[in-house]
């Protein structure tokens, strides 16, 4: 499974509005949403199970990079979403550090395999130093695009 494969690129959000936790999720959910063509209803009760997940545990892995999730009736097939965020957001992360980039992957409840190969292939990407970097430094969704066709283009 390929980054691109997962990563909704109509629904990036380069510059997040926000940088509080909860907000920032909403945020994500509702870009996704918009793109997906999710329900508004399914938008609301996604962004509250990705909170209610965040709760339990943060997804805040470190190195300036959170990644909540959540497996959900309301999702036919995992999608993923990236923000970032110049001045970075508290996620509660490992290293205390504040989070500059943010992954929301959604997954069918009825599909747990399929979450977890995309949960691999975007840690996987994670542990790349450039590719958090170039991250990072995007401003723009066609950057954040390059980024992640770059980082694809390294897995072969």
């Amino acid at each position: 499974m390929k980054l691109a494969d997962v990563v909704c690129q109509d629904a990036i959000v380069a510059q997040l509005g926000s940088s509080e936790r909860d907000a920032v999720i909403e945020e994500l959910v509702q870009s996704l949403g918009t793109h997906k063509k999710m329900k508004a209803a399914s938008t609301k009760a996604l962004a509250k199970a990705v909170i209610k997940r965040e709760n339990e545990a943060s997804t805040g892995i470190g190195k300036g990079v959170a990644v909540p999730h959540v497996k959900h009736k309301a999702i036919t097939e995992s999608v993923a979403v990236v923000g970032c965020s110049q001045e970075g957001i508290d996620f509660a992360s490992l290293d205390k550090q504040p989070v500059y980039s943010v992954f929301l992957l959604l997954s069918p409840a009825s599909n747990p395999d399929k979450h977890l190969q995309a949960m691999e292939t975007i840690f996987k990407n994670l542990q790349k130093d450039d590719f958090r970097r170039f991250l990072r430094q995007a401003r723009t969704p066609e950057a954040i695009i390059e980024a992640i066709k770059d980082a694809d283009e390294d897995s072969n």
